[in-house]
């Protein structure tokens, strides 16, 4: 099955290609883990206490490790299939890069909870770079992890490590440097409120 939807797709045009790779990365970006995986287990919804982020962080905070473990694993790897498709495509750096971002902005602005705000996409970074750059992926996460532990607040961590993506792309996925940059600002946007909370002191912490 999976052979023949790699020929169909060789058979259209490269923008017919990017259009429904596009479509198919946001419509599974919106589908955000901690809100679905917490109805499943019949937890409340992250979304009405803590820091009232549907993430990891604010379940892992709410309800405990294994179902924050859950939601990371189901939120890293929900964009994985559009991007691993896009890869056989053959598609230029720049194309898989649109179609990284779009799993992003569909976890960040999703189309099944429209009217609920959406995840800050830390989670969905890091499965999209998992696939497009790994190297950085996985140094992101140890310093995410780091600073975590030892700072016991995420939007810190999460800011640290999405600011040096780009610098560690430069050295290990050079090819993606201009596409992570991207990456990075969308999470540095989405961790605006984060800011004001840690000035001001009202943060939770982990």
């Amino acid at each position: 099955m999976l052979n023949a939807l790699i020929h169909w797709g060789t058979e259209l045009t490269s923008w017919q290609q990017l259009s429904l790779l596009l479509a198919a990365a946001y419509a599974c970006g919106s589908i955000l883990g901690a809100v679905w995986l917490c109805q499943i287990l019949r937890l409340s919804d992250p979304r009405l206490a803590g820091s009232f982020n549907p993430g990891f962080s604010n379940v892992l905070r709410l309800h405990g490790t294994l179902p924050a473990m859950l939601v990371l694993a189901f939120d890293a790897a929900k964009g994985m299939p559009a991007l691993w498709l896009a890869l056989q495509l053959s598609l230029p750096p720049w194309a898989l890069g649109l179609v990284g971002l779009a799993v992003l902005v569909g976890h960040s602005l999703p189309l099944w909870h429209r009217g609920h705000r959406g995840g800050k996409a830390v989670a969905a970074a890091f499965g999209v770079l998992l696939i497009l750059a790994p190297g950085v992926a996985l140094s992101c996460a140890a310093l995410w992890i780091g600073l975590a532990w030892r700072l016991r607040t995420a939007a810190i961590a999460s800011l640290v490590a999405g600011l040096a993506a780009p610098l560690f792309s430069l050295w290990l996925a050079p090819e993606m440097s201009g596409v992570i940059l991207v990456f990075s600002s969308l999470i540095v946007i989405r961790h605006a409120l984060n800011l004001r909370r840690l000035s001001d002191g009202s943060e939770p912490r982990l």
